[in-house]
């Protein structure tokens, strides 16, 4: 697993040990939260939103692009940038770095690790891939810290992020897409209510706008009670049932 994908990045193994570690005296310190395309997993929206004790719908039009691509199947969700000449987070600090770093997205928590998982058609236990970044700017890698991506990943507290993020793969990944299948508008504004803006989510389920074909589990009922998690769950299921009738 040694073929580079770019000259940046190349495929790792999730126990292979690389060297790596990021503090305020690496002299490269916040210069990986300038000039990026940070995407945004709703997740990441929940635990930001929840951080700054605002509305999810605040957050989207205060912090958040939304990427209407048609080459792309789902809308993506991009952090804004301060146009400082460097297109710098809006959550970064030159001395204190980030903000928000208790609740900061998982791409941050994950550098120089990036890590994706592919749903096997069989239905078979997902596949965990891993990815190491190593872009000339960073000095992180000159420190004597020895990391695995599974014990830096781990230590970057990333595990409850990808429990989250995992659940939407029965989503992004099913077989109707792979067959072919592409949301209309109207399924597309679904899809960013549903996982993305969960406060009015939940006030459109909670006034009955919105509506499973079926009981709500318990779990699902805690969401609308008030755990942002789990309406996460609640919304992935309505999806499912929107899109494909499950």
């Amino acid at each position: 697993m040694s073929e580079q994908i770019t000259d940046n990045i190349r495929p790792i193994n999730r126990r292979d040990n690389f060297y790596f570690d990021c503090h305020p005296e690496v002299k490269c310190f916040t210069e990986c939260c300038r000039e990026l395309d940070l995407a945004l997993t709703p997740y990441d929206v929940l635990r930001l939103k929840k951080h700054l004790n605002i509305h999810s719908g605040a957050f989207l039009e205060q912090y958040v692009i939304i990427e209407w691509d048609k080459q792309q199947i789902f809308p993506g969700c991009y952090l804004t940038m301060i146009d400082d000449g460097r297109a710098s987070c809006v959550f970064v600090d030159k001395t204190m770095g980030c903000r928000v770093y208790p609740d900061r997205p998982g791409a941050c928590r994950a550098y120089p690790v990036g890590r994706g998982i592919c749903s096997n058609r069989d239905n078979a236990r997902d596949e965990e891939l891993f990815v190491l970044v190593q872009e000339p700017h960073c000095h992180g890698f000159a420190e004597k810290n020895q990391q695995t991506p599974v014990t830096y990943l781990t230590d970057q507290a990333l595990d409850i992020y990808s429990k989250h993020n995992d659940s939407l793969t029965r989503l992004l990944q099913h077989e109707q897409i792979r067959r072919g299948f592409r949301p209309n508008r109207k399924q597309l504004d679904e899809f960013i209510l549903a996982l993305y803006n969960l406060d009015m989510f939940r006030r459109e389920m909670t006034d009955g706008r919105i509506t499973m074909n079926r009981p709500l589990r318990v779990d699902e009922l805690q969401g609308l009670a008030g755990s942002d998690e789990e309406m996460l769950h609640l919304g992935v299921n309505w999806l499912l049932q929107s899109y494909f009738n499950e």
